[in-house]
C-alpha cells in the first residue's frame, strides 16, 4: 500500500509540474474565462481532464508502443492535431472585432466549452508521449488492479482542478471589462500564438 501511494505521489508531482507549464490548454482556459464566464472555463478545464485522461488511458494500454511501430500514425494524429489548432486560431481572428456574449449565450455554449477543451487537449499527441514516457520509468512492469484504477482517475482530478484555479483567478469582473476593451488585439494575439503552434506541429512532421 505504501509503495502504491509513492507511486502515484511521484506520477501525480510529475505531471502537475508538466500541467502547469503554458501552453494551449492555458490560453484556451483563460481566453474562455475572461470573454465568457468562470463556468465556462471551469467546463472547459473538464474537458481538457477528458483529454488527458484519453491521452493517459493511451499510454497506459499501449498508444505509444503503436506510435513506436507505426511513426505515420503519430504523424497523422499531430498533423491533425495541428489542423484544429489553426482551425481555432482562424476562428479567433474572425470574431475578434465582435463584441463579448451575451450570458444567455454563454448559457447555451456550455457543451461547446467541454469539446473545446477535451479537442484542445487532443490535438496535441505530445501528452500520450509524455504519459508513457512517466508510466514506462516509474510505474512497475505489472502494475496492480488497483494502482491502474487509481492513476487515471488522478490524471484527471490533476489536470481539472488546476484549469478550474486558473479560472477562478482569471474570472474578476475587472479583468472581464479590462478583457472586453482590448478583445479584437487580445483575441488576435491568442489566435496568433495558437496558429504558430499548429503550424510547428505540421511542420515538425
Amino acid at each position: 500500500m505504501m509503495e502504491t501511494a509513492f507511486i502515484l505521489a511521484t506520477l501525480g508531482l510529475a505531471q502537475a509540474l508538466a500541467v502547469i507549464s503554458p501552453g494551449p490548454s492555458f490560453l484556451v482556459v483563460a481566453r474562455t474565462t475572461i470573454a465568457e464566464s468562470r463556468l465556462a472555463g471551469s467546463i472547459t478545464a473538464l474537458g481538457l481532464g477528458l483529454g488527458s485522461v484519453i491521452w493517459a488511458s493511451g499510454a497506459l494500454f499501449g498508444l505509444t508502443s503503436l506510435f513506436k511501430i507505426a511513426p505515420w500514425t503519430y504523424q497523422a494524429v499531430a498533423i491533425a492535431g495541428g489542423v484544429y489548432l489553426i482551425y481555432l486560431a482562424v476562428q479567433l481572428w474572425r470574431h475578434a472585432p465582435e463584441p463579448m456574449p451575451e450570458m444567455s449565450q454563454i448559457a447555451a455554449r456550455r457543451g461547446t466549452a467541454l469539446l473545446r477543451g477535451m479537442l484542445t487537449q487532443l490535438s496535441n499527441p505530445k501528452p500520450a508521449i509524455f504519459f508513457g514516457s512517466i508510466f514506462v520509468t516509474m510505474l512497475p512492469p505489472h502494475p496492480s488492479v488497483t494502482l491502474v484504477a487509481c492513476v487515471l482517475p488522478m490524471v484527471f482530478v490533476i489536470e481539472v482542478c488546476w484549469y478550474v484555479l486558473v479560472a477562478c483567478l482569471l474570472s474578476s469582473p475587472r479583468l472581464r471589462t479590462s478583457y472586453a476593451r482590448a478583445k479584437p488585439w487580445i483575441d488576435r494575439g491568442t489566435g496568433g500564438f495558437l496558429g504558430i503552434l499548429g503550424f510547428k506541429l505540421i511542420a515538425e512532421r
